[in-house]
This record gives structure tokens, C-alpha cells and sequence, in this order.
């Protein structure tokens, strides 16, 4: 039975449709990624599917009692409510108790003065949540907001725009749903996070429907692709390659269709304004074609043209953009680069990754000469014009027009040596001309993208920062982007989670290592991925064959003992077989305080340097204790 079936939908904004006679429908175990170009209604047929909104015509039925989880672009939470109780809203019934049951706990770690009600009251939460066999409700809350490593106590109106993305996610995914409906989901996530992601969608067998322009997510979780075309749903089964080999065929078609229907409209207007000859020959079934033809043509809606896009490069900075010398710098007790050295020229594209909280701002503002170092040294280069892409769209003025966020005080932009007209140059960035004096609020997010990219663009630079600039924007857009970037002549920095896009731009990446270090690698986010695969493997090796060995050694000895039973033990393994006891415990000891600590949430919320250093050192006490107890069989015979 399906999940989902949207049925003959129309949904239109003004004289606009989003939805012309639209029909979809979802099966158990399918992954359908919605696409579509920026503007065309892919979030307002979403929160439609969802039942957040509204369609003008139509039905939309979902199977009755299905669990659904939904998760928008811009994620709405009451700001007074902790991390946790925000997750297990979405729970239903059993929410309220999971949160009080939370709340109790918590607070009889803190005060002990009222501890006989506190723990009365906590019995009584246990008995009705047993009840409602809702303990794997809990325990996969708190799973989820571990894995997106948020704090569960904290207060939801502290958290930065990307947190509540995070925590949107983990509502959706605590209720473990049937289905999924999911709006740019790895929009400020880490290329970790993202991969996590990936997995357990694809491992749940959860069917889902959900809009990303990040290509990579899109080929490796996409069973289907369906995409919102001028009011239509097109779907091409398989992946996102294969439907890009379809979609050309469509448009070609598409093309070779629309060019016959103009020829033959044309040669008909041509005969109805013959004159009297053609007055004398007409007929009113052919008058009737025609006008049927003019309403068709009239009717047709053209495909959106492409994003022009052009950036001036400026005066050419000295060959030098800067060079760093052993730089440090902390924050209190919070080391974000240490040592760190490195020379950039004019015409590097640098890709910077790392777990979100790294200090991937910080080291670049280090590297600009924006922020001075602890210890070590920073030399800039001559005639650098940085510009800035800010993903967080701080620099937008919510209530300002386009225009005056374009050129304020101007009609006119100039672009290299050209002077173009402000609202021209919207037009570029597929902003239609009646839209040029609405503000900046009423712009979907990929539209604001737009707009910054369009701002960015209207200035000479010959060092461009780019902070994530691919949220929200469409994949038309997102290759262009990349095409200008890769002729781009000036140096470039670039922060980003996608990864084909990263793979696309950039020749060099500096990546996070960890607890403040900083390593540059050639090449793009893959290249630095294949290295890291590699290293991992040649650590692995000589640790698997020196386990073996001391594997055979101990048997070896084990052998040797059983055939001479007679064996005395010496003084010296009589003092080491009378401390092995001791030595065990101490281990075992230690053993299940790190294993506590690896369970502990707040163990990722300082990121996963200190979470990989506790995992190391719990593999050591493994083979340490399995060394001991291997020795205690040998020395007692």
C-alpha cells in the first residue's frame, strides 16, 4: 500500500502556478529527491505533503497512523524549551512523560534536599512509561542528539540557526519513522555529519521524500528523482546521473516540439490575414484551430533561463597572499590551530574542511591578517581586495530593496570595464524586473544566495571568501558557479560541506586534524579522503600483525610449560604471577570508567578529538588485559 499519493494538485502564488494538475505517489522503501530550480514550489509542495500547508485544488492522502517525521528549511522551536524536550515533542503521547522524566532525573543529580519526592515521582514515571513501552523512545532521543552532538540541556533559544537544523533532524529521527519528509537536510551539517546521515537513511529502509542540491547525498541515497518543472513533476527512476541523461533527451525533444507548433502557428497567422482571397477560402473549423492554437501557445510556460554570472578579478595581487610561520592561537583553554605553517600564492584555490566548531573561521581570519596569533608569525601580500560570502546572509538588510543591496545610491553596477544597469543585472540573477524594489525578506533562502552572490559579484576582488555558498542554491546554479570559480584568476577560499563541489574547485585543502592541528593537502576533499583511508590502513597493519605475534608467542610459551610441567617458576615470575591480580583490577577498573565516558553524551559536544584520544585508549586496556590474562595462564600452568 502506498504511503502517499498527492492526486491532479494545483497550488499557484498570484497569477503563477507551482502545481498545474501535479500527480505523485510514494511506496514503502522508496527515496525520492525532489529537485528543481530555486523559486518553483519544491518546500510549499513538501509542507503540502506534510500537511503544514495547503493546495488549491486537489487531494493529498497519507496512510492512516503512518509515523512521519518532517523537518522544513527553517526549522521553528518554542525558545524556552531544553534540547531534549524539544526532541521528544514530535513523540506523541508519551513526550510529555519522557520530558518530565528527564527533568526529575536531572534534578536529583542537582539537589539532593527533596531527594524522597524527587525519587517517588521518578518510580511513578518509570511505572507509566514501562507501560507505554517507551523506553526505545528515550534511548533513541538521546542517541540522536549525541550523533548530532547537541547538548541536551541546553536551551533551544541559545542554539545558532545550523543547532536547530541539527535539532530538527533529531526530532524527526527519535520518532523512528515510516516515513520522512526532509527540506535541505544537510544544510549546516559537517562532511561527517552528512555521511552519518547517508548511512542511516539508507541502512533504515525509511521511505522519504527530500529536496538537496548537494550531489554527492543525491547519488549515493536517491532511488528515484523527481523533478518540479513549470508545474510539473517529471520522475526518472534511478539515480541523480542517469536522470541528467534523461532530462537533456526531454529538453531536446521538448525544443524540437515547441519550434514545429511555431512553424505551423505562424504559416496559420499568415493565412487568416491574407485578405480577401483568404476571407473567400475560410472556414470556421480552421478559424477555430487557430484560435485554439493562439490559447496554447499563450499558455506555454518556457523553461527559466540560466544564471549569468561574471566576476571581476581586479588588480592582480602580489604573487605572495600570505605566508605563515608556527601560528597559535587559543581561546582560553580551547587550542584552535596550533603550529601551524603554510605558504599561498596568487591563483591557489584553497578548500578548508573540518568538523563544524574546528576553527575553520578563525584560521581564516588568521590567514587574512584579521586576527593576530597567539605565537608565530603572519606576512601578507601586496595589493590583496578580499570580498566576503557570509552563509549566515548577516549582510543583508532584511527590509532593504534589491536594488539598493545591489548599488545603493546607483542605477548602475560596473563589471570589469562595463557599466550595466542595476536592474539588468538582477535580471542576470533571475531576478524578473518587477521585483527589483521588493525587499529582501520576501526571498526564498536559494534566492537570497542568489542575491549575495549577485552583491559579491558587483565588486572587484582578487581574493574571494567564500563561506558555504552553496546552501539552497539550485544544481543549474551550483555548476555554473563552479565554472566561474574554475577560471576565476584571483586566489580563493572555500568553505564548504559539498563535496563534489569541493572536488570541482578546489587544488589545495587545508583540513582540521584535530585539538587545534592543521594539515595541508593537495588536491580536493576526495584526494584528502583517499589519504586518510590510506593512513588509517598502514596504522592498522603493524598493530594486527604485532597482535598476532604476541598471540604466537603466548602460545608458544603455553606449550612449552604444559610439556615441562615440572617447570619451577623463578623468583622473578613469582613476584610478577603475585601482582598480575592487582594489575587486572586496576585495568578493569579503568576499563569501565572509560567505557562510561564513551557513553556519556556530553563526551561529543567538545568535539571528537577528545571522543577518538578516549576510544584509543579503551582499545589499549583491551589488549593490555587480554596481554595479562594470556601471561597469568602461562605463569600458573
Amino acid at each position: 500500500m502506498p504511503h502517499l499519493i498527492l492526486s491532479d494538485a494545483s497550488l499557484a502564488y498570484g497569477h503563477v502556478p507551482l502545481l498545474d494538475h501535479a500527480d505523485f505517489q510514494l511506496d514503502p522503501g522508496e527515496r525520492v529527491a525532489l529537485i528543481g530550480r530555486n523559486g518553483t514550489g519544491k518546500s510549499s509542495l513538501l509542507r503540502a505533503l506534510a500537511g503544514q500547508g495547503a493546495i488549491d485544488d486537489g487531494t493529498v492522502w497519507r496512510q492512516s497512523g503512518l509515523r512521519m517525521g518532517y523537518v522544513s528549511q527553517e526549522p521553528l522551536f518554542d525558545p524556552e524549551l531544553t534540547v531534549f524536550e524539544a526532541v521528544v515533542a514530535g513523540m506523541g503521547e508519551v513526550s510529555a512523560l519522557l520530558a518530565e522524566y528527564h527533568a526529575v532525573a536531572h534534578a536529583m543529580a542537582e539537589d539532593l534536599a527533596d531527594h524522597e519526592t524527587l525519587l517517588e515521582r521518578l518510580h511513578h514515571l518509570q511505572g507509566e512509561l514501562e507501560a507505554r513501552q517507551a523506553w526505545s523512545f528515550e534511548t533513541q532521543a538521546e542517541r540522536v542528539i549525541q550523533r548530532f552532538t547537541l547538548d541536551p540541556d541546553a536551551r533551544v533559544g541559545t542554539l545558532s540557526g545550523g543547532q536547530k537544523k541539527r535539532l530538527a533532524l533529531a526530532q524527526a529521527l527519535a520518532i523512528s519513522p515510516e516515513m520522512l519528509l526532509l527540506d535541505e537536510p544537510t544544510n549546516h551539517l559537517d562532511i561527517g555529519a552528512i555521511e552519518w546521515l547517508e548511512e542511516m537513511l539508507i541502512s533504515s529502509g525509511v521511505a522519504m521524500v527530500f529536496i538537496t542540491h548537494d550531489r554527492r547525498f543525491l547519488d549515493r541515497v536517491a532511488t528515484r528523482i523527481v523533478e518540479l518543472d513549470r508545474g510539473r513533476l517529471l520522475s526518472c527512476p534511478g539515480s541523480f546521473s542517469g536522470y541528467q541523461a534523461r532530462k537533456e533527451q526531454i529538453l531536446h525533444d521538448e525544443a524540437i516540439q515547441n519550434a514545429k507548433f511555431d512553424k505551423f502557428l505562424a504559416q496559420e497567422e499568415v493565412w487568416i490575414r491574407k485578405g480577401v482571397e483568404a476571407r473567400r477560402t475560410r472556414n470556421e473549423g480552421r478559424v477555430l484551430r487557430l484560435e485554439q492554437l493562439r490559447r496554447d501557445r499563450a499558455a506555454r510556460r518556457e523553461r527559466q533561463g540560466k544564471v549569468e554570472l561574471a566576476l571581476d578579478s581586479g588588480d592582480r595581487s602580489g604573487k605572495l597572499v600570505a605566508e605563515l610561520e608556527g601560528v597559535c592561537k587559543s581561546f582560553g583553554e580551547n587550542h584552535v590551530v596550533r603550529d601551524f605553517s603554510c605558504r599561498l600564492l596568487r591563483g591557489d584555490k584553497i578548500g578548508l574542511i573540518g568538523p563544524n566548531g574546528a576553527g575553520k573561521t578563525t584560521l581564516l581570519r588568521l590567514i587574512l591578517g584579521e586576527l593576530a596569533p597567539d605565537t608565530g608569525s603572519v606576512r601578507l601580500g601586496t595589493k590583496i581586495q578580499v570580498a566576503y560570502f557570509d552563509q549566515f546572509r548577516t549582510q543583508l538588510d532584511e527590509e532593504a530593496a534589491l536594488v539598493d543591496v545591489i548599488s545603493p545610491g546607483s542605477d548602475y553596477v560596473e563589471i570589469g570595464n562595463e557599466k550595466k544597469h542595476v536592474i539588468g543585472y538582477l535580471g542576470d540573477f533571475l531576478f524578473a524586473p518587477q521585483r527589483a524594489r521588493s525587499p529582501v525578506k520576501s526571498l526564498s533562502g536559494g534566492e537570497r544566495n542568489r542575491l549575495l552572490l549577485a552583491r559579491l559579484f558587483a565588486r572587484p576582488a582578487n581574493v574571494l571568501v567564500l563561506d558555504e555558498p552553496t546552501n539552497d542554491l539550485d544544481i543549474e546554479t551550483l555548476e555554473l558557479l563552479e565554472q566561474l570559480l574554475q577560471d576565476y584568476s584571483g586566489t580563493l577560499f572555500l568553505v564548504s560541506h559539498d563535496r563534489a563541489f569541493l572536488d570541482n574547485v578546489v587544488t589545495q585543502t587545508i583540513a582540521a586534524e584535530g585539538d587545534g592541528f592543521w594539515h595541508e593537502y593537495a588536491g580536493g576533499y576526495q584526494d584528502w579522503a583517499d589519504y586518510q583511508a590510506r593512513r588509517r590502513a598502514e596504522e592498522t597493519l603493524p598493530a594486527a600483525a604485532k597482535r598476532a605475534e604476541a598471540d604466537t608467542s603466548a602460545q608458544v610459551q603455553v606449550s612449552r610449560l604444559k610439556a615441562d610441567g615440572s617447570r619451577k617458576l623463578s623468583y622473578k615470575e613469582m613476584r610478577e604471577l603475585a601482582e598480575l591480580p592487582e594489575r587486572i583490577a586496576t585495568l578493569e577498573l579503568e576499563q569501565k570508567m572509560v567505557s562510561q565516558r564513551m557513553q556519556d553524551p556530553t563526551l561529543y559536544q567538545a568535539g571528537p578529538q577528545e571522543a577518538q584520544q578516549i576510544s584509543l585508549r579503551l582499545n589499549e586496556i583491551d589488549e593490555e588485559l587480554m596481554s595479562l590474562l594470556e601471561r597469568w595462564a602461562v605463569l600458573e600452568g
